[in-house]
């Protein structure tokens, strides 16, 4: 029996855009972020970023993509791979360097597609354009994930984010009149936040721009301000059920045809305080599609707040 499929996920998107299952290769450059240099960083990130298993940043590009590439293809059959930018703000660099790094992963062979992740206060037009003449000259689609992790604006600045929701909707706007996917980067059981601010972070990414989020569970990483306060006991997390209500909620308020890269946070154990209640991302989602299906569950099932949602009430 075929499953149920209740949402979009990112490798069935995959496919069907490049005709075969495709990969990430992870890049690793040897940048940081402007959150680390003006106030010590975001609350969850650890000192190497989010970069647990990269390559070593001081390794040309092309190198890093061949390593990581020898054993993705060893693993899974694969033949046509995404360079994945990853660590820190990949775009807080200058531009002659940026273009320089991006031209080099470019001309690697089967390489259809840059994934550049980055912070919504460090897009600006003239990077863009710099995107831009690099697809058309490689012809190769431009990704930019930008990290948010949520709607609330109290919280963004609790954890320290250095920006707001002005930043993030002024850099998903400026970035589709581009035409290059948006990606953004979600963490749905922040300290502090509710259900009402998961529901309205899946509005919020609706309405703009939009076609790819990436959902996280929160770990706990050492060496992170989080780090501190958790084991100082200070740091109050929701249980497992409580974080599978709210991705079931996010799925239930997003558009339907937007592509769910990922639902679960994943971090090596040793670099890690707490992550994923400690069960695997795998038990968890076991767990989620069964409440999917209990509950009957559909992505974009109360997605009804748009286009004037409220005009219906007249024909009532």
């Amino acid at each position: 029996m075929t499953p149920i499929v209740r949402y979009r996920t990112y490798s069935g998107y995959l496919k069907e855009r490049y005709g075969e299952k495709v990969y990430k290769l992870p890049v690793n450059l040897p940048i940081t972020c402007p959150n680390r240099l003006s106030g010590g960083g975001c609350s969850f990130c650890a000192d190497v970023g989010t970069g647990f298993e990269a390559q070593d940043s001081i390794l040309p590009v092309s190198e890093q993509l061949r390593r990581n590439r020898a054993h993705i293809e060893a693993r899974y059959k694969a033949h046509k791979f995404i360079a994945y930018f990853q660590n820190y703000t990949n775009t807080f660099m200058p531009a002659d360097t940026l273009k320089k790094v991006l031209e080099e992963a470019a001309g690697v062979e089967d390489i259809v597609e840059i994934s550049l992740s980055t912070r919504p206060d460090c897009i600006s037009d003239a990077y863009l354009l710099l995107l831009k003449e690099l697809q058309n000259k490689y012809s190769i689609n431009i990704h930019l994930e930008l990290g948010l992790q949520t709607a609330n604006y109290h919280t963004l600045n609790k954890i320290h984010r250095g920006h707001g929701l002005a930043e993030f909707i002024d850099a998903v706007l400026r970035i589709s009149r581009y035409d290059f996917t948006v990606c953004t980067h979600l963490i749905l059981n922040l300290p502090g936040d509710t259900m009402e601010d998961v529901v309205e972070t899946a509005r919020l990414v609706s309405v703009l721009p939009v076609q790819i989020v990436k959902l996280h569970s929160l770990y706990i990483a050492a060496n992170s301000e989080f780090g501190r306060q958790y084991a100082c006991g200070e740091l109050e997390l929701c249980s497992a059920e409580e974080y599978l209500d709210r991705v079931a909620a996010f799925l239930q308020y997003v558009r339907p045809d937007m592509v769910i890269e990922r639902l679960f946070g994943r971090i090596p154990e040793k670099d890690a305080l707490f992550a994923n209640w400690g069960r695997s991302w795998w038990k968890l989602n076991d767990e989620l599609n069964a409440l999917l299906e209990q509950r009957n569950i559909y992505q974009g099932d109360k997605c009804n707040y748009m286009n004037g949602s409220k005009l219906s009430l007249l024909d009532s």
